[in-house]
């Protein structure tokens, strides 16, 4: 199968943001908002810049050394020993050789983040995770005095299962309905989601090379395991082999080293005081994303991920009816700082306190907040990352990318609205003039005559005159859109093609990206599709790459 790349810088798309494209382009007052270029040379200002900020790599190397050697024994102890990619000793020694670089002061993360969804969800996922691994390389080559991890930093936190739980294959939406709650990261495989597994197995048993990515699923995704246990296995399977970490942020150990930090925000909300004037900022040319509460912490517990709230001098859990005092619930941090979870306006923060990031990867959306909280990092002395955008990708079959030629588009018309492309289309198949602006603005003329002539015998018949002028244009207007339906009736075969192209590639109205899961391209294209995606995901010049299959 051969794989063809077209890169589409992401303005010429029309889907993406002022503020991305701005930050991109480094136009307008978007680079204000962050705290380095993501060049070279900004790069080489934020190595220098992190390692003055300092990092508990002591409890971070611990904590991930337990980690992949719990991975690895649950992995020996169970039937899952049989599959090489999950057992894959290779893997397990480049993972925590990387590990074991964190010790060193010159090596530095490269880190993406997202939240476990079930069976990886949308392909993004998997686009982030890679541009991560291929970023942390190519910074290795620019920087070879330093070293470079790439890190999958899972927001095993978030309590959103309608996102998080659902996935989608060949058009259809599939949600795990388990009556679990709170964090997605703690709740466990169970039967339900066991039966959305099977619904996938059949799926993939008819799928070419679907069996050894499907097995590797089957295998992470055990009941009684927690989501967060089975991504790990999973994503360890599946880039282990190119040294990918993962941290699992949900650790008392490392949200030990969050505690000051969040007792600053318990006793002052000092985050949303500091994003305050970037937002305001930030409105005046650009949409701001997040807007952030008076206090940017959850209470975690159990089947609980609730909002705390000051009122009164009381922190309340909202929904909940736990109740602390100031002293009390201090207290409680300090004794459970696991109990404590951020949200988006301090999740980053976090991120950036237990690794020595120099490079955050992101989707426009998250860059966008992420854009309102350098305040919130400069308040606790955090260093703020570089900003990457991640790279995009659409994928196009044989058959899809045969029909598009033969309709005679470029790729970059992808992006075109459907009725824009059926009309150019049917103008460029048709010798006949579809357009009746010339006999418009002939009428125009003849009626502006004709007003002319009649306000000379009666002032009051000027406006009949002009009436009579504007109910023709609009009967004129009408008669162009019926002989444009007329001559797409002669090309409807044509005109359900580019219907049914569009419909594909843009599902529910939406990226590909955004919708699909990995399963429907490895399954009938292997590892070979992942290749792909490595080999034309760029690093520091990220874009929008439509990747078009052929047998030629």
């Amino acid at each position: 199968m051969k794989f063809k790349a077209t890169p589409i810088t992401y303005r010429a798309t029309g889907l993406f943001s002022n503020l991305v494209n701005d930050y991109m382009e480094a136009k307008g007052t978007a680079q204000s908002f962050v705290e380095y270029n993501a060049t070279i040379e900004g790069y080489k200002k934020a190595i220098e810049k992190r390692a003055s900020f300092p990092t508990n790599r002591k409890v971070l190397v611990e904590v991930l050394q337990n980690q992949y050697a719990q991975l690895e024994k649950d992995i020996n102890d169970s039937s899952s020993q049989n599959n090489s990619e999950l057992n894959n000793k290779e893997s397990f020694k480049l993972v925590n050789d990387n590990v074991s670089l964190l010790l060193k002061e010159n090596t530095f993360t490269v880190t993406t983040a997202h939240q476990p969804n079930i069976f990886t969800g949308p392909l993004y996922f998997i686009y982030k995770i890679i541009h991560a691994i291929q970023l942390a390389a190519e910074l290795k080559k620019q920087f070879p005095t330093n070293n470079f991890v790439p890190v999958y930093y899972m927001g095993s936190e978030d309590a959103d299962l309608q996102e998080v739980g659902a996935y989608t294959l060949a058009g259809e939406a599939y949600l795990w309905n388990t009556k679990q709650k709170g964090a997605i990261g703690r709740m466990k495989v169970d039967d339900e989601l066991i039966q959305l597994l099977q619904n996938l197995e059949g799926y993939w048993s008819v799928k070419p090379l679907g069996k050894e990515a499907l097995e590797i699923l089957k295998q992470a995704y055990q009941k009684g395991k927690t989501i967060s246990e089975a991504t790990l296995a999973l994503v360890h399977a599946y880039f282990g082999k190119y040294g990918l970490v993962v941290v699992q942020p949900d650790d008392a150990k490392l949200k030990s080293l969050f505690i000051a930090v969040m007792e600053k925000e318990l006793r002052t909300g000092f985050s949303q005081k500091a994003i305050g004037p970037t937002k305001e900022k930030l409105a005046s040319t650009y949409h701001v994303q997040s807007d952030g509460r008076d206090l940017n912490l959850f209470y975690l517990k159990e089947n609980t991920r609730n909002r705390i709230e000051k009122k009164e001098g009381a922190y309340i859990v909202v929904d909940t009816d736990i109740r602390f005092t100031e002293e009390e619930i201090v207290i409680e941090l300090h004794a459970n700082p696991e109990r404590f979870s951020p949200n988006v306006i301090l999740r980053g923060v976090y991120q950036e306190t237990i690794l020595p990031g120099v490079a955050f990867i992101g989707g426009g959306g998250e860059l966008a907040y992420w854009m309102e909280l350098k305040n919130v990092f400069n308040e606790v002395k955090v260093h703020y990352p570089i900003l990457q955008l991640r790279n995009s990708f659409m994928f196009m079959n044989e058959k899809q990318t045969a029909n598009w030629n033969t309709l005679g588009f470029t790729l970059e018309h992808l992006f075109k609205p459907v009725l824009e492309l059926e009309l150019d289309y049917i103008k460029s198949q048709t010798k006949e003039n579809l357009a009746l602006t010339n006999h418009i603005a002939s009428l125009n003329e003849l009626y502006e005559s004709i007003q002319q002539d009649v306000i000379k015998i009666d002032t009051s018949l000027g406006d009949h005159a002009k009436n009579l002028s504007v109910q023709a244009q609009k009967k004129l207007a009408l008669l162009e859109k019926k002989m444009i339906r007329a001559e797409k009736r002669k090309q409807q075969i044509s005109i359900d093609r580019i219907q049914a192209i569009k419909g594909s590639l843009f599902p529910k109205n939406s990226l590909q990206e955004r919708v699909e899961n990995f399963a429907e391209w490895v399954g009938d294209y292997g590892w070979d599709w992942v290749e792909a995606i490595m080999q034309h995901s760029t690093t520091l010049n990220p874009c929008f790459t439509i990747i078009t299959l052929s047998k030629d």
